[in-house]
């Protein structure tokens, strides 16, 4: 298993955190990953709205052809996605425990605003032990 990358994207669709664990990711500018968290935000809302069975939250796992993108959904609307391989079983419990480690790095942290971009050295850091310990 492989883990890529991290992004957490606010209810407006804003990209507030994104981080890489692994080479072989694109390297793009800031504005890009913006660009892509917009669109991914965008295609997260109408899928809510295409299900055949009533209500729905939306895409939960996005497959390309050499990585897969997993989304978990907060009751507040923000996202947290977590980029691996398609060999990956473990994506859903791995972004529960970030979405836990976000309650507790970053809004416990009085001097954070919500929906603005997380700058937290301890987020980072239990994010580095998180999805170390998760490479293989």
């Amino acid at each position: 298993m492989a883990i890529f990358g991290l992004w957490v994207i606010n209810k407006a669709g804003g990209l507030v955190y994104h981080r890489n664990f692994a080479d072989g990711l694109a390297q793009l500018t800031s504005n890009e990953y913006l660009v892509l968290a917009g669109t991914l935000h965008g295609i997260h809302a109408i899928t809510s709205r295409l299900s055949p069975m009533g209500s729905s939250s939306g895409a939960q796992v996005i497959e390309g052809e050499s990585f897969k993108m997993t989304i978990l959904l907060t009751a507040t609307g923000t996202k947290f996605v977590l980029l691996t391989s398609l060999a990956d079983s473990t994506a859903e419990a791995t972004l529960q425990k970030v979405y836990e480690t976000y309650s507790d790095a970053v809004m416990k942290n009085p001097f954070h605003t919500p929906e603005m971009p997380i700058r937290s050295e301890a987020f980072d850091v239990r994010i580095a032990a998180l999805i170390g310990s998760g490479q293989g």
